[in-house]
């Protein structure tokens, strides 16, 4: 089964734009969940331009299906993920002013990094998923920090999709069933849209969760929110 988790981050960036509390956050993450989403995801950077952390901690009670958390691994996050302990945790290589996640992690090199930290996380019952490229490499390196999941990278394959869908999605394709052989479960996520997913999970159908953000909250504007969770949950469903 293909989950849905969607990614609130933009919602709080237009709040954030006015001040005040509108868009409610949290009141968007009780009506995504009412729409059927099976998760909600969440990135606080550390300059906090979209979802803070306090918004966080205000989610923790609201969030009655999955909780994802996203982040580069800092102290301040790590401090704040143990204190709420959401369902999962993933692990994503941004530097401090990137504007959105843009490559996946060097799991050999960072290895013994991540080791530690996945181990901090799994302490505190904490599901983790690692952030990487669509990479054979990469994917059984990660499986060496004691991850429960991987979460592809998938801007390479929305961007390629419609020059050659096929090559776009081979490299996916093998990285996912490298990760399945070992014992590690698939993610994806990152330009994920009701133009490609479908493809996606076709090929790859054992995927156990995409987060997506940017692509869905703009389909609501036109859309409206209820009907466009309920679209790509449609696109899920055939996956299962």
């Amino acid at each position: 089964m293909t989950n849905l988790s969607v990614n609130i981050n933009k919602i709080a960036t237009l709040r954030n734009a006015r001040g005040g509390n509108t868009p409610d956050v949290c009141k968007s993450a009780t009506d995504i969940q009412k729409f059927g989403a099976e998760g909600i995801t969440v990135h606080p950077r550390p300059d906090e331009r979209h979802i803070r952390y306090q918004d966080v901690l205000n989610l923790k009670p609201i969030v009655s299906t999955e909780f994802n958390i996203e982040g580069y691994p800092s102290e301040r996050f790590m401090e704040l993920v143990l204190t709420v302990k959401p369902t999962q945790v993933t692990l994503v290589p941004d530097a401090p002013d990137a504007l959105t996640s843009s490559a996946g992690w060097n799991t050999i090199k960072h290895q013994a990094e991540l080791t530690e930290i996945v181990g901090r996380l799994s302490e505190a019952g904490i599901r983790t998923s690692i952030f990487v490229d669509p990479d054979v490499n990469m994917v059984e390196a990660a499986a060496k920090t004691g991850t429960d999941r991987v979460e592809l990278y998938t801007e390479p394959y929305a961007s390629g999709y419609e020059k050659d869908r096929e090559a776009a999605v081979a490299p996916y394709v093998q990285a996912a069933l490298a990760a399945r052989n070992i014992g590690l479960s698939v993610n994806a996520g990152h330009d994920l849209s009701l133009v490609n997913l479908e493809y996606f999970l076709d090929k790859i159908p054992f995927v156990k969760e995409v987060s997506i953000g940017h692509q869905l909250i703009c389909d609501a504007l036109y859309l409206g929110m209820e009907e466009t969770v309920g679209r790509y949950l449609a696109i899920c469903k055939k996956a299962r």
